[in-house]
């Protein structure tokens, strides 16, 4: 099984930016609990939860996806989807189905191939850009999901809904762009690790015929996307999960935060959570973009026909 052909006539920046959506929330669904468990990990251990007896205390991926399930219910794996899909949605359409389109921007003219300056130049840009349209669901998200943690009296959300609410009511709507900046460096850094080097890597694949235009060679390229995209944005991403996480006046800023973290975990406190991240993070990739590969070609397909 290789999946649809490569089509004769290339998707346009509308079915890209579509299919680069549809595929995120795909990939979501079949990764979410590990996101979960991810933000379940980084959390854990700050100062404002509290230490008593019947704290709930996580021990690796496996360890707290089952004791999510004992002590929560496993509707608490999935916590937080419809703000994590509402994130992809308006996300991941910009920052991936966007990235072609960008990319040619920075090509110079009468160029044979894009160079990698060029790609990284489009993949902080559509990062950059997609965080400041949809950091609002990554706030509620994250807030969502860690959320559960706490004891039924001290829980601040009843639902999604509630979260956009409470948020804007007790922080003001920059309470819904909170963590801005460390998200903006995340996903510049993510955005580069996953597209630049899935472009990379199936470019090598095809130049070198090692492999066709098809599910193979998406498989690795995604792979080795998900892994150096874990290893460079893990630490970013702890720090981004702890503030948005953190209650109003808890961190001065991100620097606060940053320092926080490391004087009471030292420099592993960044690594929290690495395996979920790269299970989750790989999973996701593989999943989302052989997903985007093939309906960006059921769509060209489902095209009506020019006359």
């Amino acid at each position: 099984m290789v999946g649809l052909k490569p089509p004769e006539v290339p998707p346009t920046a509308a079915m890209k930016f579509v299919s680069a959506g549809t595929a995120a929330c795909i990939a979501d669904l079949c990764t979410f609990p590990l996101d979960t468990a991810k933000v379940r990990l980084q959390i854990q251990g700050e100062v404002r939860i509290p230490r008593s007896t019947g704290t709930v205390e996580y021990r690796g991926v496996l360890g707290t996806l089952s004791t999510m399930v004992r002590t929560e219910g496993p509707r608490s794996l999935y916590s937080g989807l419809a703000a994590g899909l509402q994130r992809q949605m308006s996300f991941a359409s910009i920052r991936i189905g966007l990235y072609d389109s960008v990319k040619q921007l920075y090509t110079p003219k009468g160029a044979e191939s894009t160079g990698l300056a060029a790609r990284v130049l489009a993949g902080c840009t559509t990062g950059a850009v997609a965080v400041t349209c949809a950091q609002p669901t990554d706030v509620v998200k994250v807030r969502f999901q860690a959320n559960v943690v706490l004891p039924d009296g001290a829980r601040r959300y009843s639902g999604t809904v509630d979260a956009y609410r409470t948020i804007a009511r007790e922080e003001g709507v920059r309470g819904l762009w909170r963590g801005t900046l460390p998200n903006i460096a995340r996903n510049a850094i993510v955005n580069c690790g996953e597209l630049v080097t899935y472009d990379l890597i199936k470019d090598a694949l095809l130049r070198a015929q090692l492999m066709t235009d098809n599910l193979p060679c998406h498989f690795v390229a995604a792979f080795g996307a998900g892994f150096c995209a874990t290893v460079v944005a893990s630490p970013v991403d702890v720090v981004k999960t702890r503030y948005m996480n953190a209650g109003p006046g808890q961190y001065r800023n991100v620097l606060s935060c940053l320092l926080a973290l490391l004087m009471q975990d030292g420099l592993a406190g960044f690594y929290k959570g690495f395996v979920p991240s790269f299970l989750r993070l790989g999973s996701w990739n593989v999943v989302m973009f052989i997903s985007y590969e093939q309906l960006q070609r059921v769509a060209v397909l489902a095209r009506p026909a020019q006359s």
